[in-house]
């Protein structure tokens, strides 16, 4: 038979475990002149061996049988017969039956996660990553600090890759689930296959906490061999970690380079606007009903990571069912309060919100390169307030601008010097102290 001519031509193109797991439960259907057709058990399984093997198979069919095509179809579930439905499913080269992945968090999808300016570079990436387009690179560094959003956006790239191409060789962990498995493959002196399973069996790699693998040099030396090959051949890689690249300490030069290879993006704490907004969905979802202005305050008072504003919504859901009531102004307040003392941290993030909504000024118009009074103005103000009210270097206020800790010495001494001239800019300034102080 033909099709038994062409199998025995595919054994010296494949490996035997290909052609168990793809090939040999194809089936011959009659011929129909010069075209040959074929049938699989599944749409999975054709779609895999139509993206993997058609194209070999109708090159050898070609050369063997003289055939114009091959077409690949699904077989009628009445009628096939294959030997592979006897074992079970069929199962991906190298792979399991059941993935082993970390952990997933059922909520933490992109449905769930909130987009603002603080956090949509990092969050356009991981969709573009997830439904496999390249015009963020395939390469993602992220970084925050605990409570920003990227576990939930890295497990939300899980979610849909699983569920839109569950055929996809998806390997997510930690870095020290990473580091325990080359171990136990060192101690188990397999080595070789830990290497084919990141390697030769990973079409997208997601490694979170990076920042842990300080000073364990075998553990980078390992990774950065398995980086370098999957970034080059054009693999999906996404990594995190609680700082950017190059605050990493005890970390190998060459592996620090590997890492900030692709593009390096930041997670800052959500702006006013983005706290109010993920007030309101997360309110929506205990049921909670919640007007404007407590919205308002819940997001004035709430700053930095989310987790401050689920305990809080926590909080208030508990009131409510013990005293079976609805919130108020005046229970919002005893509970945001109890969590944070009756003030709102000054933080050099909460000023740039400040400044932003008071001279109407985007994150991103103080983050540019722009040279117009209307946004210098108010970024050498944030830039005073910031050194005035926190303990930040002036390496690290220039950090949050995208500048240097020699523009924002200039920024300060230019604010201190027109509060000394020109009354308007000290009334400025004495008006946003207070605001900040209450």
């Amino acid at each position: 038979m033909m099709w038994n001519t062409i199998k025995k031509s595919l054994h010296g193109l494949l490996s035997e475990s290909e052609l168990n797991l793809w090939i040999s439960p194809i089936q011959c259907q009659p011929q129909e002149g010069d075209i040959l057709t074929l049938t699989g058990p599944d749409r999975f399984f054709c779609a895999w061996v139509e993206d993997r093997y058609l194209e070999q198979i109708r090159r050898v069919a070609r050369e063997v049988g003289q055939f114009s095509d091959v077409r690949l179809l699904v077989a009628d579930p009445q009628t096939q017969h294959f030997e592979n439905n006897k074992r079970g499913q069929l199962l991906l080269p190298g792979t399991a039956a059941t993935p082993k992945l970390r952990s997933l968090h059922p909520a933490f999808t992109f449905a769930q996660f909130m987009m603002g300016e603080s956090n949509m570079l990092a969050g356009s990436a991981c969709k573009a990553l997830a439904g496999g387009e390249k015009t963020f690179g395939n390469c993602l560094f992220m970084n925050s600090s605990t409570g920003l959003g990227k576990s939930h956006l890295t497990q939300a790239v899980v979610h849909q890759v699983l569920q839109t191409a569950p055929s996809t060789r998806l390997h997510y962990l930690t870095a020290q689930q990473f580091t325990a498995d080359m171990v136990k493959n060192i101690r188990a002196k397999s080595m070789e296959l830990f290497s084919k399973k990141y390697v030769n069996n990973c079409d997208m790699l997601l490694v979170e906490d990076i920042h842990t693998l300080t000073g364990k040099a075998k553990t980078q030396e390992e990774l950065n061999t398995i980086l370098d090959y999957l970034i080059k051949s054009g693999r999906r890689v996404i990594l995190t970690s609680a700082v950017p690249p190059n605050k990493l300490t005890d970390f190998d030069e060459d592996f620090r380079s590997r890492i900030a290879s692709g593009l390096v993006t930041g997670i800052m704490s959500p702006d006013f606007e983005t706290r109010a907004r993920i007030i309101r969905h997360k309110m929506g979802q205990h049921g909670l009903p919640i007007t404007d202005d407590q919205v308002g305050f819940m997001a004035e008072y709430l700053r930095g990571d989310v987790r401050r504003i689920e305990n809080a919504i926590i909080g208030i859901k508990a009131q409510c069912c013990l005293h079976e009531t609805t919130p108020d102004l005046a229970m919002i307040r005893d509970v945001v309060f109890g969590l944070t003392d009756g003030a709102a941290e000054v933080t050099a993030e909460s000023i740039r919100d400040l400044i932003g909504r008071q001279f109407r000024v985007s994150i991103d118009e103080l983050c540019s390169r722009s040279r117009k009074r209307t946004v210098t103005f108010p970024r050498q103000m944030a830039m005073y307030l910031t050194r005035k009210f926190t303990n930040q270097s002036l390496a690290d206020i220039g950090s949050l601008y995208n500048r240097d800790h020699s523009t924002v010495l200039h920024a300060v001494k230019i604010i201190t010097r027109e509060m000394s001239q020109q009354s308007a800019v000290r009334q400025q300034i004495e008006i946003l102290t207070a605001q900040l102080k209450r």
